[in-house]
């Protein structure tokens, strides 16, 4: 079948053909490569060609910046009200398109329809979210001890906003990055993950239909990554670099950011345990700690990656945990009887096979799960590790994948210790239901969240972030337009009689 067939078969399946874009987004137009270059994005359950996407380079991010620029001072001179009335309106059209911009992220990146239709509703919630927080910039005026002055401060938009976001969550983490940005008069360049574009740019899209006005938001899409995040980090023109990825990565860009010093927001990875005291829940904590281990076939920085349970009740939550595994059937996300679908990419696969190899040769054992498909298949088996311990590769490492080794500890003070051993800080979850517990452990833990006797603890709502070598700022709440506003100090004379 011919790649533009391949493409016209994957618009069949949506109610708007119009939102499949293969093209990038530069100044309110849809362009291809300057040398006409594209690079193919694959069904990870199949490995089927859902289409063929512009291969952008440096020359055309150049002119995505300037565009950014040139569009974003009348932006910012607009009022609140009528900035958040577009991004009403953007949240409305995602709504009204569920269904079309589930498919095209279940196709790209393999999670679950069920899944997807959560992730794009998600992501709506921070474009209203935000939309709301554009009416609620203030300024202060402060107390001078001369009389005859005033002191005024005022917050403005900090000009060009570059976001460079993975592949886990292609809907979401653009929108918590544009909707800030956005709101308080900024604009943006993105660059979508090469694995799921095709998500960030119907999004892109559906926001020009809302009246977003050209230049704002810009997409680029790309393989040279490396090139595109260069000019990203290195063009003066752009203030702002918001990141979402791998510790690895972000202090790469960290340093390539340094040069003109600009304003970083990096959300980077995780290492995050669920304690499970001995007074927890059983069958409530083994639920929990599964939805938020094996979500998205365990591909988010938020997953559990360590669960930490008593001694005492050890071999109960194993068998617990175990029976809600026996529930999930892994396959194609399009099937809507599907619980999980397959890892991202073969290369995932073999470096979460990986970690299971190292465990078990030194002693781990499989309580359920652990077969890995075979040939150039992308599922793992949802899977449990028993009898780990911190010598293993998965108590220091991100895992990624739908794998839940389970350690054991005997005291409060030592499950505070297990969980602190890693330079990660993002997520944390605890599980008991002792109210001095809750406040002890979650205060003593070294992460920018906890989730206490809950794991779904991420929201428009609320401040989104790690501490440690998961990054800096914040995502969501009222914090989340921090880092795209400067604040100005402005001194006024000449008030006396």
């Amino acid at each position: 079948m011919s790649q533009a067939l391949k493409t016209a078969s994957a618009g069949r399946l949506l109610s708007d053909p119009g939102l499949l874009r293969t093209q990038a987004c530069i100044d309110g137009e849809w362009i291809d490569a300057d040398d006409g270059s594209t690079f193919r994005v694959l069904n990870p359950a199949n490995h089927e060609v859902v289409a063929e996407v512009a291969n952008l380079g440096g020359a055309e991010t150049r002119r995505a910046i300037d565009a950014a620029e040139a569009a974003r001072h009348a932006w910012a001179a607009r009022s609140a009200f009528e900035r958040s009335a577009v991004l009403r309106k953007w949240h409305e059209l995602i709504l009204g398109n569920v269904e079309d911009l589930a498919i095209i992220m279940t196709l790209e990146q393999g999670k679950v329809l069920a899944e997807s239709r959560g992730e794009i509703a998600y992501a709506a919630s921070f474009i209203e979210w935000f939309a709301e927080e554009a009416k609620r910039i203030y300024g202060e005026i402060l107390p001078q001890p001369q009389t005859d002055r005033r002191g005024i401060v005022i917050r403005q938009p900090v000009g060009v906003c570059a976001a460079i976001t993975p592949w886990n969550f292609p809907s979401a983490m653009l929108a918590r990055k544009a909707a800030p940005a956005l709101a308080v008069g900024c604009s943006m360049v993105a660059k979508p993950p090469h694995e799921t574009p095709l998500s960030m740019l119907a999004m892109a899209e559906l926001a020009q239909r809302a009246g977003l006005p050209a230049g704002l938001l810009n997409v680029v899409p790309t393989e040279a990554s490396r090139v595109v995040g260069e000019e990203l980090c290195s063009n003066p023109t752009v203030r702002k670099l918001s990141f979402t990825g791998s510790t690895a990565v972000g202090k790469i860009l960290t340093k390539q950011c340094a040069g003109t010093l600009k304003r970083l927001s990096m959300e980077l990875g995780g290492n995050a345990p669920a304690i499970v005291f001995d007074d927890a829940d059983l069958e409530q904590a083994a639920t929990g700690v599964a939805l938020a281990k094996y979500r998205n076939s365990g591909q988010t920085c938020i997953c559990v990656n360590r669960i930490l349970v008593q001694e005492s009740i050890y071999d109960e939550f194993v068998d617990e945990l175990k029976k809600v595994v026996g529930t999930y059937r892994i396959g194609d996300g399009m099937d809507e009887s599907v619980t999980h679908g397959p890892v991202i990419t073969r290369e995932a696969l073999e470096g979460i096979r990986e970690l299971v190899d190292d465990a078990i040769e030194r002693g781990a054992t499989v309580a359920a799960g652990g077969a890995f498909g075979e040939g150039d298949s992308h599922f793992v088996e949802p899977t449990i590790l028993c009898n780990v311990s911190d010598d293993m590769r998965v108590f220091g490492e991100e895992i990624f994948g739908p794998v839940a080794p389970i350690f054991k500890f005997g005291t409060e003070e030592e499950a505070i210790a297990m969980a602190n051993d890693t330079e990660f800080g993002l997520a944390s979850y605890v599980y008991t239901r002792d109210q001095g517990r809750c406040w002890r452990v979650a205060e003593a833990i070294e992460y920018g969240m906890v989730g206490v006797n809950e794991t779904m603890i991420s929201s428009a709502y609320f401040p989104f972030g790690g501490i440690k070598e998961s990054g800096q700022g914040r995502e969501g709440s009222h914090f989340g337009v921090e880092d795209y506003l400067e604040t100005k100090y402005v001194c006024l004379g000449g008030l006396g009689a």
